[in-house]
């Protein structure tokens, strides 16, 4: 079942797409905090964001830039501010498709099943991971952190990932150094120790003191 978040404070609109989606097999999920969008975007992990322009707090425009920070998640807008500026506008900032209010239930459904099956027929959803504000993304391996990327090597990706996988567990030296080096082969445990050391210091770096904690003769864990 795909996954489409509706990003509209009205509950009328909102209602009636869930109404004209929910028999293709399409679940909707509705916004309850819109100080927040990008955190329930991430709890989501939508297939497909619909995005109308007049919000609470921010309008649609900053949404759509704040989850292409940290996604490429199709994200198609409704609005019945539909005027060639707005169009452009809305286009410029990330968006791949504008439905004009009001819609036709069936025009909805028909560029909703479009844009799924254009992404998604050989391509998988792609996961973003979350913690304390900071946002890693499986899809393309981007870190980001207080609206800024920071770099990562291979390894240091692969080892938060794991970590950020099992976040709240304890996460052996070995299972790292396998998901590091995937061999059985012997690798000297000082080569872990150095990068997991230069992925610390790149993390306080940028304002995430102690985000990797050590559990002596364990092992690392993301708390």
């Amino acid at each position: 079942m795909y996954k489409v978040l509706v990003v509209e404070d009205e509950k009328g609109i909102y209602d009636g797409i869930e109404t004209v989606l929910k028999p293709w097999n399409i679940e909707t999920f509705a916004i309850k905090d819109f100080s927040n969008v990008t955190a329930e975007f991430v709890k989501t992990e939508p297939h497909l964001v619909l995005m109308d322009i007049g919000l609470p707090f921010y309008n649609g425009f900053y949404w759509c830039t704040e989850i292409r920070k940290l996604s490429k998640v199709p994200i198609v807008f409704i609005s019945s501010a539909s005027d060639n500026m707005n169009i452009v506008m809305a286009m410029n900032m990330g968006g791949d498709d504008f439905i004009a209010k009001p819609f036709d239930g069936n025009v909805l459904v028909a560029k909703v099943q479009a844009i799924l099956r254009r992404v998604y027929d050989f391509a998988d959803s792609v996961p973003i991971l979350e913690h304390k504000g900071a946002f890693l993304n499986t899809g393309d391996s981007t870190f980001m952190y207080n609206d800024k990327q920071i770099p990562l090597s291979k390894n240091e990706f692969r080892i938060l990932l794991t970590l950020m996988q099992n976040k709240g567990k304890t996460v052996s030296r070995e299972k790292l150094m396998e998901a590091l080096w995937k061999t059985d082969t012997f690798v000297d445990e000082n080569t872990l120790t150095v990068n997991v050391g230069r992925l610390r210091k790149k993390l306080e770096e940028n304002g995430l003191p102690g985000f990797i904690e050590t559990k002596v003769g364990m092992g690392y864990i993301i708390s």
